[in-house]
């Protein structure tokens, strides 16, 4: 028997292996296997049975799991993946299972105590699971001589009818002498279990019930079930200002879709969302709830996934990484906040959760939720052209008022972190012991260095960007590449003294708003202060506890939370965004500011917002502050359509990077002129443009040039890209990475 095996390896092609005699029956399409390939040893997944039968047919040397990591139906999913993205399907497989599961080998040869040689094999670690001891009372009745903790101990188990032993030790303490006591005593015995590792397990929740929606909530609830009860592939935009009530539609249709034997699947742009999202589904749903994303431990990731695999759980909620949950019976995926770039995965498989979800819904015939107050400017074009049915919600729940927002023109002032008019709004809150949030979207205290005297700036050996200095790390870093340096006295240029911090970022303002109001309760959200684990839960908690007056924070604190007790929100600077050399500038300024102002006001006291900026009369923050998504959409449609971008065109882009900046542009160069050579001979509509210099220039230490693909229909743009990838020959130090509908131009 001959199987087709997909080894995790940068390569297209997947390779034959012989199966052991005996072992048919385990040789079934999901299962991981050990597998010789050249000198090395490694992890393959097979793919199904083969008629190919090659000359030298190496044979499987082991078997690694009982059951199946992925079905049929899974595979067909990883191959649209894999033709769509350009990618090889062994390594779409190694990213979509969970990390930690492949092994690899090398053989190695050594002399033996006899003085003859042997080939040993040596393998990396694999996650396993993790086994606990559980202890059950027997009917033996106890001597009189047991007392003390090992009586205790006894007395609860019995009460209990059986515990672990994690739980045995919180209790009574380090108690191995006393269990070894019971099981000796024939009270007690012992069988060792499989236990998954909870990320959640000790947050609390209270019980909740589903609340009553108010018209606009009903209509589009009626229209998603009618689609869900169809058993047909259903994709709705549902188009909802912020705190209209779009995940009190989510629950109950996610509860009605459970009802009728099906699974969820919900998707948020940031693991920062999660634990307020697992929150309100736990105290919705008593059936399993499986949690998937990049801040879980391996064990974690791995013991969740193979719940969901094991149908012991029916939603699932996670980061962009959970489209690969191995999900059954699919019926309905929610994307929240649809229009976040973060659901695109930017190196390795540069894949899109967003898009892939309708792909997903299309081939498990299930409902698709796209839900944002800001949507995607393509995604309302889709459904303006009846690609997806639009759902609209204009109003806050209980009719809860849009807060009231101000633009501060900052142009000609002296510039300070806060103006005047945020100031006093900012103690007004604080007397009025309300909640307000500060928006920078950008970490750190300064974001360059400068002297005075000789104009040195401080910057990146690795990129072509400054460093940032972190004042509580007394450090300047590459947000890039993590190079740092220890912050100088003296100007590493001229060794003068006059060094200035020029530039701000959430540190900074923490600093500041710690200076201004010492009695307040002041916390930061970044990714400096998410880094351990539980952080994000712990920084939302106490914000909701009212231990926290003040949170300042970057775009985390502005995707879909949801504070009762905020009703003032300031944002810094609205115009770090809107500088970027992206087309898409205009719409990510709307998003982020329409978004973080969402925060203010969603509970019984209104909201008030101050947006400080350069660019008052830009279009974009003019819409956002009058929460006109419809003046915003029509104004930044015909920009697009004059300079053909998407939703008038696809785009693809192809980035060369070397550690030699002649090897990377001369590559890029050959690349171009392949490029336009493959489109004539075969005769294919694509705007090439390019070789440029990217943005960002160097990163890591490598000189990057770019080209950039765009074409009215996916299919010659797809077809130039994958002669090119045929074709193509450059020099080793020279690497190329396609990356299909980017959405970073940097």
């Amino acid at each position: 028997m001959t199987v087709n095996v997909a080894v995790p390896l940068m390569l297209q092609q997947t390779y034959c292996y012989a199966v052991p005699e005996g072992k048919e029956n385990q040789a079934v399409t999901g299962i991981r296997v050990l597998v010789p390939f050249g000198k090395r040893v490694m992890t393959g997944y097979i793919l199904g049975k083969t008629e190919e039968q090659p000359n030298e047919l190496k044979e499987i040397r082991e078997f690694l799991d009982l059951e199946p990591l992925f079905t049929e139906t899974d595979l067909e999913f990883y191959q649209w993946i894999a033709n769509y993205y350009l990618y090889p399907l062994s390594m779409v497989i190694k990213t979509a299972l969970p990390s930690g599961l492949t092994i690899t080998g090398r053989q190695k040869k050594i002399i033996s105590e006899d003085g003859s040689v042997v080939t040993e094999e040596f393998f990396n670690k694999s996650t396993k699971s993790k086994t606990e001891p559980f202890y059950r009372i027997t009917s033996t009745p106890p001597p009189p001589s047991l007392k003390g903790k090992a009586k205790n101990i006894l007395d609860f188990i019995k009460e209990n009818e059986e515990s672990d032993r994690t739980t045995i030790y919180t209790l009574f303490g380090q108690s191995l002498i006393q269990l070894k006591r019971l099981l000796d005593l024939e009270l007690i015995t012992v069988e060792n279990r499989e236990i998954y590792r909870d990320p959640f397990k000790d947050k609390p929740y209270q019980p909740d019930s589903p609340k009553k929606l108010n018209q606009e909530q009903q209509a589009a609830y009626n229209k998603i079930i009618t689609a869900t009860d169809s058993g047909e592939f259903s994709p709705f935009l549902l188009h909802g200002v912020t705190g209209s009530g779009k995940t009190e539609i989510y629950l109950q249709v996610i509860a009605y879709a459970i009802e009728r034997h099906k699974t969820a699947l919900v998707l948020v742009p940031e693991i920062a969302l999660t634990p307020q999202l697992v929150g309100r589904f736990r105290s919705r749903f008593s059936c399993g709830i499986a949690v998937l994303h990049s801040g879980l431990s391996d064990g974690e990731r791995y013991d969740e996934w193979r719940r969901i695999r094991r149908k012991e759980a029916k939603i699932v909620i996670g980061a962009r990484s959970a489209i690969f949950a191995p999900v059954d019976s699919l019926g309905v995926i929610v994307i929240d906040e649809e229009h976040e770039s973060s659901y695109k995965q930017t190196d390795g498989l540069r894949y899109n959760a967003r898009d892939m979800a309708l792909v997903l819904g299309k081939q498990r015939k299930a409902t698709v939720i796209l839900g944002s107050a800001t949507p995607l400017v393509t995604t309302v074009y889709a459904a303006r052209n009846e690609k997806l049915t639009e759902l609209n919600l204009t109003k806050r729940v209980e009719d809860r008022p849009m807060p009231l927002t101000r633009l501060l023109d900052q142009r000609g002032k002296k510039l300070e972190i806060l103006t005047p008019e945020l100031l006093k709004a900012l103690e007004q809150n604080l007397e009025a012991k309300k909640q307000s949030i500060l928006f920078l979207n950008r970490r750190g205290f300064a974001t360059w260095l400068t002297c005075s005297d000789c104009g040195h700036v401080l910057q990146c050996p690795n990129c072509s960007v400054t460093l940032t200095f972190h004042q509580q790390q007394n450090r300047h870093i590459c947000h890039y590449c993590e190079y740092s340096i220890p912050a100088p006295s003296v100007c590493p240029e001229c060794s003068g003294t006059a060094i200035t911090l020029l530039g701000m970022g959430t540190e900074r303002v923490e600093a500041k708003i710690k200076e201004l109001f010492p009695e307040a309760g002041v916390s930061r959200m970044d990714r400096d202060t998410t880094i351990e684990k539980d952080s994000h839960f712990r920084i939302i908690k106490e914000l909701e506890e009212r231990k926290t007056d003040i949170l300042i924070g970057t775009q985390m604190i502005a995707k879909g939370h949801d504070f009762p007790g905020v009703t003032l929100v300031g944002v810094i600077s609205a115009d770090t965004t809107l500088n970027l050399p992206d087309f898409r500038s205009s719409e990510r300024a709307f998003q982020l500011v329409s978004q973080v102002l969402g925060r203010a006001g969603r509970g019984e006291e209104p909201g008030e917002v101050f947006v400080q900026t350069f660019n008052p009369e830009h279009f974009a923050l003019i819409a956002a502050s009058e929460h006109d998504y419809e003046k915003f959409y029509l104004q930044e449609l015909e920009e697009r359509r004059d300079a053909g971008y998407p939703p008038f065109s696809n785009l693809a882009a192809i980035l060369f990077s070397s550690t030699s900046a002649k090897a990377a542009e001369e590559g890029a160069e050959t690349a171009g002129k392949l490029l336009r050579k493959l489109k004539t001979d075969l005769k294919l509509k694509v705007t090439i443009l390019g070789s440029a210099k990217a943005p960002l220039g160097k990163i890591r230490g490598r000189f990057r040039q770019q080209i950039l693909l765009k074409s009215t229909q996916r299919k010659p743009l797809h077809q130039l890209l994958l002669n090119f990838k045929n074709n193509m020959k450059l020099p080793a130090n020279v690497r190329v990475s396609i990356d299909i509908d980017p959405v970073d131009m940097l």
